[in-house]
């Protein structure tokens, strides 16, 4: 058995684990920990827990030290030029004419490397800013794109259910959302309803939708045809997670009726559902695929949590 500790590096961030060795830390204690990019300072975000080694696919890295005064007060010297560094890279970028939005600035712990993070559609030549940039901060100078979700992760905010965004509280990792787990949820096809503060499909439609598919194995299509107890019928609409099947039925005279049926209670006769595409749906199609190209566009610039 292996033990590790949880460590964040900036609020919102994602956590890393650990080996703590012999020292005995708390919660909220700052400390200097050893990464693939030299030494960090973090905070302790996660308690003390055994994990078997046989589960760990490369060694922990180790827990250097607690943070001690000087410690802090350097990584809060890094911060002050870090928005110095900010404002210079956003007149360069201006006077570069690049077509760019500047949304990071970090420092390493040691100064070894200057990193800047920033958003923009496709790729940009930026090698003469980068030239620009090391001349004036004499160390390593990294450009990183990254995707609108972590530009929002790291400004921060609401969400439309009144709570703190998902990406800016706990969510470590950006999984691909669809407008299929949109319509297997009967969310409304309307992209302003279903997205998030990004712009992009809200993050989640992921949560539930595991248990949609499960369910929606045993649920008739919409538009199948099922034996009720009041006859046969077409499958109108469906309440996935009750389990509650809306039919379109016809009575003696020949009229259209509707009837909601617990899903038990009916008999499949001929699963076939339509291919047929809603109003809501064609109002918004296009904007519903914009979507869906963007979605593939951010996994193509999909970047780890940065320091």
């Amino acid at each position: 058995m292996k033990v590790m500790i949880g460590v964040r590096f900036k609020k919102p961030g994602k956590i890393y684990f650990f080996d703590p060795g012999n020292l005995h830390i708390n919660i909220k204690t700052k400390v200097i920990v050893e990464t693939a990019l030299g030494e960090e300072l973090g905070e302790v975000v996660a308690k003390k827990k055994l994990l078997p080694s046989t589960t760990l696919n490369t060694p922990l890295k180790r827990i250097i030290r607690i943070a001690n005064s000087k410690d802090i007060k350097h990584y809060e010297d890094n911060k002050k030029k870090e928005a110095e560094a900010y404002k210079i890279c956003e007149d360069k970028i201006k006077k570069l004419k690049l077509n760019m939005h500047l949304t990071d600035v970090q420092y390493s712990f040691d100064n070894s490397k200057l990193l800047f993070c920033f958003t923009a559609d496709g790729r940009i030549d930026f090698r003469e800013l980068v030239k620009e940039l090391a001349a004036i901060f004499k160390t390593r100078i990294e450009l990183r794109q990254i995707g609108v979700r972590d530009e929002v992760r790291r400004i921060g905010g609401n969400g439309i259910c009144g709570r703190e965004l998902c990406c800016c509280s706990f969510l470590n990792n950006f999984e691909t959302v669809s407008i299929k787990m949109a319509k297997e949820q009967n969310m409304s096809l309307n992209p302003s309803k279903i997205s998030g503060n990004c712009g992009r499909l809200m993050c989640c439609l992921k949560y539930e939708q595991e248990v949609y598919e499960d369910k929606l194995k045993n649920l008739p299509k919409i538009g199948a045809i099922v034996q009720t107890e009041d006859g046969e019928g077409i499958v109108d609409s469906i309440e996935t997670l009750r389990e509650i099947v809306k039919v379109k039925l016809k009575d003696d005279n020949d009229e259209t009726y509707f009837k909601k049926y617990n899903a038990n209670e009916l008999k499949i006769l001929q699963n076939i559902g339509t291919d047929t595409i809603d109003e809501e749906e064609k109002e918004n199609m296009e904007e519903l695929q914009k979507l869906e190209e963007l979605e593939m566009q951010d996994k193509e610039v999909e970047n780890d949590d940065i320091f």
